[in-house]
Parts: C-alpha cells; structure tokens; sequence
C-alpha cells in the first residue's frame, strides 16, 4: 500500500483519492498512518471534498450506475460522437451468452470478439482515401494493370462501394416491384448507400417474349414476375462537393440488377448470338461483333409505357453531360449477373452517344459472357475499361456457350489457331481484365458452398473486403460485417460460426431488439 507522507494536508489527500477512483464514490478508511487515527465520516467534510474535486475536474462525468442496476445486454457509451456509428452487439457480454465457452475451445476469446463485431449491423470500412490525380488509374486507364494482385486497398474499397449500389438496386426492386401497363411508372424509391450520391434516372427492361393470358390468370399474385417492363436500375451523380474533390472527379454511376422476373430468365435462355444492329464495313472485315440475343432483346425492347433501357440511358448521360459541361466527368457503369451483361452493353452505347464522352468503366460482379471476341475489341477499340469480378467456383461467369473451364476452352481455341466457327457456342468469349477471388479463401463460408452463395452478390462483396493476393490468405483485417451473409447464406457458413451466431440470435430476440436488415448501412 502506498504510503502517504503525513505532511499532506487532509482535504489534499481526499482530492489525491478522488482522482484515483474513477466511480467517484468516495469511502473513509483509517489511514495506516500514525497521524490519521480518526476515520473521515463527516458528510460536511464530504461535500466539501466533493466540490474541491469538481473544481479540479474541467467537466463533471455523468454519474455511472451502481453494477447491479447495469444491464449486461445494453453497453455504456458516455462520448456522444463515439456512441455514433456502434452498434447494440458491442456491449454484448459473450460470456453470460455463451457460459459453456472455455480458453481451450477452437474459438479464442480474440477471435469471439472479432466475430462480435463483424456480426454487428454496423458494417465497417476501410478508409476513404484522397484518390485526386490518380483516379483515373483507378479508374481503368491502365487496364488496372499492377493493382489487382496484390489487390490496392483503395481499389478494394472503390469497387466494395459499387456493389453496394448495385445491392440498392435490388433493394428497391423487390420493395416494389409492381409496375402497370395502362398507366406511366411511379417514382421508385432507392436508398442510395452513399449520401454524396442523388439518383437521378429510373430504368427499366422490356423482354419481348409474349406469354399467353392464363399465365396471369393462374397466379393472379404473380403478375409482377410474368410482366414484360420491370424497373432494373436507375443513374446516380455525386454532387457533394468533398466527395468530388476526394475522388478527384464528379461521377456518374449506372447501377443495374441481376435477373428477378420469369421473363428475365427466359430472356437468358435465348443463348443464339445476333449481329450488333450498328456494325459497320470496317468491323465486317475482321468479323461483326454479336452478342446474345436474349440480352439484346431486354436492352433495346420498348415497353408499353417506359422507353427502351438504350433509350433511357442514352438521354440521361446525354444531360447531365451537358448539365456539368467542363466539369471532370467520369461513368462508372455496375452490375451483378443480368444486370453486368446489360453493363457492357450500356456501356458500349454511351461511349460513343456524344463527341467528348467521359471516360467509360464498367465494374461488373458475377458477370456471364456476352458476345464474340469481336464485340470485346469492339469495346477496347471505343476505350471502355471492363473490370470483371470473378468468383472461381461461379458458373454463371462460364455461360452461355459450352460448359467447360476456361482453361481448357482457351486451348482449344489455341489449338485452332485462334479461329473459331461463329455459329458454335465457344464463339462466346468475356471482356476486360480479371478480378478472381475463390469462395474456399473465406473463413467463413464452407469450401463446398453451393451455386446460390458462389453467385451471390454479397458474397462477392465479403471475398473482395478480404482479398490480399492471390497466394495469401483472407486478410485478417477485413471489416466488412458478416451479418447479411449470415441472414442470406446462412447454410453455407461454417457450421462453428453458425452455430455462435445463432445463439447469439436467440438471445437477442428474446430482448426484441435485433433485426437482421436486408439494406446495408450508408457509410459515413
């Protein structure tokens, strides 16, 4: 026990004591001290003492509860600006929770509490940097080329943040997915993930298949799914002007869905290529780019109350174009599945839908093939960047046309001398530079996870948050939260992470205060 000099005055020491006890709670002991044979109980003394220690303090602390009156589920968060962006499970106490928990067990105590954290709702990222002169690098200049593999952390968390509109997409489809054909559409609602961001442009899909009437007398609640026109996407223009300054640039992003009605999926089924309908003499000579018919038909079909998707994307980056006429402009132009084919088509359009054009990239994620070899030089030649997210254990990334690895179908072009017959499906070949990621990196997600979670938007976004390098292993810093995989793939999580979150669900539900929200949160 320290030892107190006797020359220090009694009213000193008490303050000497208050300052150690961060409870504030004050309690009077005989000092071992020869001098102080009388016990301090005078409760004048004590206020006394009390106010010399606010005097000493520049500001009073709100007083902290007795433990017994403190809620284990509920933490305490006195700094406002800190309570901010926390979520409820950061407080939990995951020893009341899980009690059968030992140091021997296969979860360290340190990685229970990463775990507690990546579930929370409140998801984390990495930071913004200032990307300023370089952004057009990451922006596909270069083709990317020195960024991917080790994979830049600012790309990492650019390309994050364009799935999340891409996620907002869907969103708000299936809130609303509803649309009539005796009246115009409604305003859709879309909860952009970025703030800087304002939507601009509704967009929608025609499929020109026609299906008889009993379809929609026999599931007269299904209509939305056999519709012709759907709502797929919208466009967005940053307008905050600290974003524009980080980023270097005022961006323009498409984001467009992946396939959700029948039609949508009848559209996919139509593999056959069909010519360009603007090829000219030139590309004839080398051979005509085509593309699938199917995705074709929902990009050009014009519906019975909404322009063509061609039409639609056109006039609006025809405007804002002319709107922020010499500004630093760029497109940015994502989409998962369906919505990443519709991408590259979109994208080959505005490329040339005026004379000084931004700069065009498309950022696609789970992206099947789209046309021949010449429609992908078709797009280099008009300078589109393609950055192709590619989950190796995906195989929509491996249709249409035969179903074999690519490996091996880039032999047998090699084998032929590079030239293929244009009517056989291997004619079919992808665009851009490759991002590959592989769902067995993840701790999380089970190495044999199905086809549903290998395509899953969200599972790509939880493989780019941890991927380092090809031959490294998930990044032990990732913060991307786990708890949408966890709603959504909750089967193809590893049984030990499943098993804890589960339980940490049920206690939860018990106090009514968690639910698992189908949107992630807006960075900040």
């Amino acid at each position: 026990m320290m030892q107190i000099s006797s020359t220090v005055p009694a009213h000193n020491l008490h303050k000497f004591q208050a300052i150690r006890c961060p409870s504030f709670s004050f309690r009077c002991q005989q000092a071992s001290s020869s001098t102080f044979q009388k016990p301090f109980i005078s409760t004048e003394s004590t206020r006394l003492h009390l106010a010399n220690l606010h005097k000493l303090l520049e500001t009073q602390k709100p007083e902290v509860p007795p433990p017994t009156q403190i809620q284990h589920h509920q933490p305490i968060i006195n700094d406002p600006k800190e309570k901010k962006g926390r979520s409820f499970l950061e407080g939990l106490n995951l020893a009341r929770l899980w009690p059968e928990m030992k140091a021997t067990d296969e979860m360290s105590p340190r990685h229970l509490k990463r775990l507690q954290r990546l579930l929370s709702m409140t998801a984390e990222y990495s930071p913004r940097n200032i990307l300023g002169g370089r952004w057009r690098e990451y922006h596909g200049s270069n083709d990317w080329k020195g960024m991917l593999d080790p994979l830049d952390e600012n790309l990492r968390r650019e390309v994050v943040r364009y799935g999340e509109f891409v996620q907002a997409a869907y969103q708000a489809f299936h809130s609303d997915p509803a649309m009539s054909t005796e009246e115009p559409p409604h305003t859709q609602h879309v909860a952009l993930p970025d703030r800087s961001y304002r939507m601009t442009k509704s967009l929608y899909a025609t499929s020109s298949i026609g299906l008889p009437k009993w379809v929609d007398d026999v599931a007269p609640d299904l209509g939305w799914m056999t519709q012709r026109s759907s709502w797929v996407g919208y466009v967005a223009v940053c307008e905050d002007r600290r974003e524009i300054t980080r980023m270097g640039r005022r961006d323009i992003v498409i984001s467009l869905r992946g396939t959700s009605t029948c039609l949508e999926w009848a559209e996919n089924l139509r593999a056959h290529m069909i010519d360009m309908p603007d090829n000219d003499s030139s590309e004839e000579a080398q051979g005509k780019p085509k593309v699938e018919c199917g995705f074709m038909s929902l990009y050009k079909t014009k519906g019975a109350q909404v322009p063509s998707l061609a039409e639609s994307v056109v006039e609006e980056v025809r405007r804002l174009i002319d709107l922020y006429k010499g500004e630093e402009l760029s497109i940015s132009v994502i989409g998962h599945s369906l919505g990443a084919t519709l991408a590259l088509l979109v994208a080959e359009e505005i490329s040339t839908c005026c004379p000084q054009v931004p700069p065009v990239a498309v950022f696609s994620f789970g992206g099947p093939r789209v046309g021949n070899k010449a429609f992908g030089d078709r797009l280099a030649a008009k300078n589109v960047k393609v950055l192709r997210i590619v989950n190796s254990q995906d195989v929509i990334t491996r249709v249409p046309g035969i179903f074999v690895s690519e490996e091996l179908e880039q032999k047998i072009r090699n084998v032929g001398g590079g030239v293929l017959e244009e009517n056989t499906p291997l004619a079919y070949s992808h665009v851009g530079t490759e991002l590959r990621v592989h769902t067995k990196m993840s701790p999380y997600l089970k190495p044999d996870a199905d086809m549903a979670c290998c395509h899953d938007l969200e599972a790509y976004l939880h493989l780019v948050d941890g991927f380092l390098a090809s031959n490294c292993p998930f990044r032990s810093n990732a913060k991307r939260s786990l708890a949408r995989l966890m709603q959504d793939q909750s089967a193809n999580v590893k049984k030990l992470y499943t098993s804890k979150a589960k339980s940490l669900t049920v206690n939860l539900s018990r106090q009514g205060s968690m639910s698992m929200s189908n949107c992630l949160p807006s960075p900040s």
